[in-house]
């Protein structure tokens, strides 16, 4: 009898650490830039799966263009769900939206972080940051002011552009500082994301966007304290021969996977690494939604997605 109810108790304690583990989401949008915010889900971090029947949570209608790129989305400690996302080709703003369930958003606004600035060419692939020391979100992105930056060379079909990421901090959504300098390597940088691993060390993976001669590659650095900003001097390139963007940096068990949008590929890559020094290409392993581009990956807690699979 003993043995019996000692076979309960670890069976119970089993089914409540398995559902305690987090899964995964993962915010992209697809070919059409005009579509909106679509959700994927995985378990394991290598299958990922449309949600809502790879239909959209959320159309774009703020910005230029009203399109919706490169949508980012961080889970407040309150269980808010904020979303930016880079809403024109040339916009000197980006969109933001809120949630309580992924499903159900607010109302769209343009955050104007570039508006005092009127040379600005644009400001592209927003991402979101939560630090908790100072319960403070930070926004950065990518914008090319002419003439601001060292020259590098570029090719024709790029000429002109040269962009760094900037940052504007909030703690509400409503009132924000002004925008600063957050990256301002030797080359032309684009796509920065920020994960925090399990020893507190914040990692940013970004893009080298150097196009003469190309480089078009994902490199990382880190820092032990966001508000004394990243070393300039970054690692050699994490992916392979062929042209890589939009990383998005996830932890998963031991693992910091890195998933990329192969865009002349048109298909999506994944690298990863245990000792945070050396990165295997397991793109193999991967599989994504058709069409998906430019996203972010997060963790929930399984109740979020439980809701998310009950969509007709």
């Amino acid at each position: 009898m003993k043995k019996f109810f000692l076979s309960v108790l670890l069976f119970l304690c089993v089914v409540a650490a398995f559902a305690q583990s987090p899964v995964y989401l993962f915010s992209y949008f697809i070919n059409n830039s005009t579509d909106g915010l679509h959700l994927a889900y995985s378990i394991d971090g290598l299958k990922w799966e449309a949600l809502n029947n790879n239909q959209s949570f959320l159309k774009p209608e703020v910005g230029k263009d009203k399109l919706m790129r490169d949508p980012s989305i961080c889970q407040a400690p309150d269980g808010t769900f904020h979303l930016v996302w880079t809403s024109s080709w040339t916009d000197r703003i980006i969109g933001y939206a809120s949630s309580k369930d992924l499903i159900h958003w607010s109302e769209q606004i343009g955050i104007p972080v570039m508006m005092h600035e009127p040379t600005a060419h644009n400001c592209w692939a927003p991402e979101l940051f939560y630090d908790e020391p100072s319960q403070t979100y930070y926004i950065f992105w990518a914008t090319t002011i002419p003439g601001r930056h060292k020259n590098i060379s570029t090719s024709g079909s790029e000429k002109g552009l040269n962009h760094r990421i900037y940052y504007v901090t909030t703690k509400d959504f409503k009132i924000f500082s002004e925008t600063n300098m957050f990256f301002n390597p030797d080359f032309n940088v684009i796509d920065a994301a920020i994960v925090k691993d399990h020893n507190g060390e914040l990692i940013m993976v970004m893009k080298n966007e150097n196009s003469n001669p190309p480089e078009k590659n994902i490199r990382v650095t880190k820092t032990d304290n966001i508000k004394n900003g990243f070393p300039t001097q970054v690692s050699g390139p994490i992916t392979g021969d062929y042209w890589a963007e939009g990383p998005a940096p996830l932890i998963v068990g031991d693992y910091i996977y890195v998933y990329f949008d192969k865009y002349r590929d048109r298909k999506y890559g994944t690298v990863r690494t245990k000792d945070r020094v050396n990165w295997e290409d397991v793109s193999d392993l991967v599989s994504f939604p058709q069409n998906t581009r430019h996203g972010t990956a997060f963790a929930v807690d399984k109740e979020v997605l439980e809701q998310l699979l009950q969509l007709p």
